[in-house]
């Protein structure tokens, strides 16, 4: 099956480093508040996840979750979390480290929609 969202070796290695600050996380792709959309990173049970927010998968051990009028738009894109230099403007916990989490994308290929549209849809949180 194909994965919604995955993760680069090195934002996974900043989630690891974040985890032994502030435990477990979970992160949820914001839809244009804050840091424009930019997916943020919370300790898990901070941020409330409702019926509204879809469930894409789980990335370095930490749920991912998107909004589901944000999910409409990129449902055809693979999500990969990756992390940069520099500061975002939001609440996402590795802002202090200087640097911030991105979301970068592609394009389902045919195959896989498919595959993923027989998968039916995937779960909402709440």
């Amino acid at each position: 099956m194909i994965e919604r969202v995955l993760i680069t070796d090195a934002a996974a290695a900043m989630v690891e480093k974040l985890k032994g600050q502030h435990g477990a996380l979970m992160f949820h792709q914001s839809g244009g508040c804050c840091d424009g959309s930019a997916p943020m990173c919370y300790p898990a049970g901070e941020f409330r996840v409702g019926g509204q927010d879809v469930r894409l998968g789980e990335i370095a051990g930490c749920e991912f979750y998107i909004g589901a009028a944000q999910f409409e738009y990129w449902r055809h894109t693979q999500l990969i979390i990756d992390v940069v230099p520099g500061r975002g403007a939001g609440f996402s916990v590795e802002a202090p480290e200087g640097v911030r989490f991105l979301t970068r994308s592609r394009v389902f290929t045919d195959e896989e929609a498919t595959d993923l549209a027989a998968a039916g849809e995937p779960p909402r949180g709440g």
